[in-house]
């Protein structure tokens, strides 16, 4: 099996299943075992002295373990037979992918919002964020899904299939591993500054391009030049170097205005504003963002099939 095809079909296979799929709570996930080499190897290591080495340390040697393990498995399933590579790298781009999980989450918290009240909306917005929601109000609920819808697009859509295209199963894998290390390790308190601060820059740097990518092709799909102009003026406003270029590009498109001061495990985060018409979002808005989110999913995709059979 020619070289394109063993980088087009799994492509088709992972993003099919994503779509169709989703991410099945019981479902067995390679995250999970990321999650728990990463807490036992934080459990081992993050102890008074050298917490920046030590985590320095650990996050090397998991993306190193992450790649070469699975750069292995990918070289004897091929050397068995392409289709047993076909059916393996489909499958773990299907996991790389949280396209349809975000955007069903997403809509949950709309939903539940929309006919069961505050309480509930409050309640189910706290399983995909990390901010206190116990005081929010709808408004800021729905803010809150579409900062999270447009940020995890990078970083759960664009970023896992960027990487696939540059380095195959075991490039998906290992931006996973950093990611989910940044998520578990990267966080500003007094045990995880020194020791997650690694992990937290790893990620950044991972997600640089990804995030631009993402912002650019948002525009795209929805024919926006405000969402470019957004990206340009407010982008590097957010203090993360990469979440504010897709927030931006999603607050262009619908007009509206993110961020502002939320809490976060106790602590007031006063982030900047993303765009300035404070205007009411709406329920049936999140229809159009689930539409952009899948367009911009879908050209990716379709960008890298092109690519390859152009250049390889």
């Amino acid at each position: 099996m020619e070289q394109t095809l063993l980088l087009i079909i799994p492509l088709a296979l992972g993003y099919l299943l994503d779509l169709f799929i989703g991410d099945p709570e019981k479902l067995p996930h390679p995250v999970r075992v990321f999650g728990n080499l990463i807490y036992k190897g934080e459990q081992l290591l993050n102890k008074p002295k050298h917490r920046f080495l030590k985590g320095m340390l650990l996050a090397l040697v998991l993306c190193l373990l992450t790649f070469f393990t699975f750069n292995a498995v990918v070289d004897l399933l091929l050397s068995l037979h392409p289709y047993l590579y076909v059916l393996f790298a489909g499958v773990f781009i299907f996991y790389g992918l949280a396209n349809k999980g975000l955007i069903d989450e997403g809509r949950a918290v709309f939903q539940v919002l929309h006919t069961q009240g505050l309480e509930a909306g409050r309640k189910q917005l706290s399983r995909i964020v990390g901010r206190d929601t116990s005081q929010l109000s709808p408004q800021q609920i729905r803010i809150a899904v579409l900062e999270t819808m447009s940020e995890n697009l990078s970083d759960g859509v664009i970023a896992p299939l960027f990487y696939y295209a540059l380095a195959g199963v075991p490039g998906i894998m290992t931006y996973k591993m950093i990611n989910t290390m940044d998520s578990m390790l990267g966080y500003r308190n007094a045990r995880y500054e020194q020791f997650g601060k690694f992990a937290a820059r790893l990620d950044d740097v991972a997600n640089f391009v990804p995030a631009r990518i993402t912002a650019l092709l948002m525009a795209l799909v929805s024919m926006c030049r405000q969402a470019l102009v957004f990206v340009l003026k407010y982008g590097k406003k957010h203090k993360s170097p990469n979440a504010g270029y897709p927030e931006a590009a999603l607050a262009g498109i619908l007009n509206c205005r993110f961020g502002g001061p939320n809490v976060y495990h106790g602590v007031l985060v006063d982030k900047p504003y993303i765009g300035e018409r404070n205007r009411l979002i709406e329920h049936q808005e999140i229809y159009r963002v689930s539409r952009i989110n899948h367009s911009t999913c879908f050209v990716m995709v379709a960008g890298i099939m092109l690519l390859s059979l152009l250049v390889l």
